[in-house]
């Protein structure tokens, strides 16, 4: 596929880009280059390649699951104003 001086004009107008004669002919080159780019990977056989999550194998590290704090469950409820089964009481603010 190949964007003609026409093309570019149009679509520079869509975008509310204004753009003169020599740019025009620039960014159609350029445009074009990119199309041809596109088309060459679109020929490439990508069959037997297998589809990857990143361009690198790349691996997160991550850390044991395990607990390393103590529970402080009661201390923090000792000190508040309001409590029942565990659970902190607040006052209503939406009726």
């Amino acid at each position: 596929m190949s964007l003609s001086l026409d093309d570019v004009k149009r679509i520079a107008g869509l975008a509310r880009i204004e753009i003169d004669e020599p740019e025009a002919r620039t960014t159609q080159a350029e445009l074009n280059t990119i199309f041809g780019l596109i088309a060459a990977m679109q020929a490439v056989d990508t069959a037997t390649v297998a589809p990857m999550a990143h361009a690198q194998e790349v691996y997160q590290r991550l850390r044991v699951d395990a607990v390393d704090e103590i529970d402080r469950h009661a201390a923090f409820q000792s000190v508040a104003p309001a409590v029942e089964n565990g659970l902190y009481l607040v006052p209503k603010v939406i009726e």
